[in-house]
């Protein structure tokens, strides 16, 4: 289910290979809550309107700047304002050496103080980019996703209909592999969900009557990636006579996930079916709709000119 998602201090200390000047209390169970992070200089003049005290705080060269413009006292009463507010932690980009009055108001309020030695900029996008992944809402869904012609296909139907026989078909035509069985789903805004697999069965697949194999061992590590954007849901159910199947294409339906609507279609299987093939075509299919191109509404278009020419000859 998805719900509220944190990830720890140390976490994000450690993937960015930060050097630790000052642990806070309780700097082994800190976490941070919010993908936002910023720069305090409003702050350091004492404008603390809109303050969020949960995002990671951090000090560029321009904080720097303005900061060795003060006196000692005006920059202890600057940090003092900063570091009284209940921050996760503060980040001092550079390489810079800290002032002496941010050490002297650290050790009163005891907070964390980071340093890394990459651009203000630079660090502050990966870090955004960090916390947006660590932070996304989520959900396992139940099927495999799979890449074809760069279209991330995520592929559900009942137990036993085909999904991974398709899979393993598409990875020897040359596409790959994300997630088989679960797919971790996550919600990284503005509608885009990524998918990929539980670290502890990526890059595995399960195929009934040859057991589990590991589809980078066998097909080598261009047939696996770790994740992908989900474009498009397919649906395998068994062919039902009597049933209704869509042969133009003009409906359009969706699927939600994590609150994104995702194109759908529903493929029947039956004996004789070349399902690696029909959903090559999908996924060019799709790619073709989100670029302007519905051959469905264009074959329709087509036949309704030919009518009405067809009418008004006869008229």
């Amino acid at each position: 289910m998805s719900g509220i998602y944190t990830v720890k201090l140390s976490t994000l200390v450690e993937e960015f290979h930060l050097e630790v000047l000052r642990k806070g209390q309780g700097y082994d169970n800190q976490v941070v809550r919010v993908r936002d992070v910023n720069r305090p200089g409003l702050q350091l003049i004492g404008f603390f309107n809109y303050f969020d005290p949960q995002r990671l705080q951090v000090l560029g060269k321009v904080e720097n700047t303005f900061l060795s413009s003060l006196t000692a006292e005006e920059r202890r009463k600057s940090f003092e304002q900063l570091l009284a507010q209940d921050i996760p932690a503060l980040i001092i980009t550079r390489g810079l050496e800290p002032f002496p009055e941010c050490s002297e108001m650290a050790d009163k309020y005891d907070r964390t103080i980071l340093s890394t030695d990459n651009t203000t900029t630079a660090f502050m996008g990966e870090l955004i980019s960090s916390l947006r992944n660590h932070l996304a809402p989520r959900i396992t869904r139940h099927g495999v996703l799979v890449e074809i012609y760069g279209e991330g296909v995520f592929i559900t139907g009942e137990s036993g209909v085909g999904k991974s026989e398709t899979a393993i078909e598409l990875i020897k035509r040359g596409h790959r592999l994300i997630a088989d069985d679960a797919v971790e789903i996550r919600r990284m805004g503005d509608g885009e969900l990524m998918g990929s697999a539980p670290e502890l069965i990526r890059h595995y697949m399960e195929l009934r009557g040859i057991g589990v194999v590991d589809i980078q061992q066998l097909f080598g590590v261009s047939a696996v990636k770790d994740n992908a954007q989900i474009d498009l849901v397919i649906n395998l159910e068994l062919w039902k006579d009597g049933a209704f199947y869509d042969r133009l294409g003009l409906e359009e339906l969706t699927t939600e996930i994590l609150d994104v609507e995702v194109p759908t279609i529903t493929i029947p299987v039956k004996p004789g079916r070349n399902l690696a093939v029909i959903l090559e075509v999908a996924a060019m299919n799709n790619r073709h709709k989100k670029m302007g191109f519905n051959a469905a509404l264009a074959f329709t278009e087509k036949l309704n000119k030919h009518f009405e020419q067809v009418e008004a000859a006869q008229e």
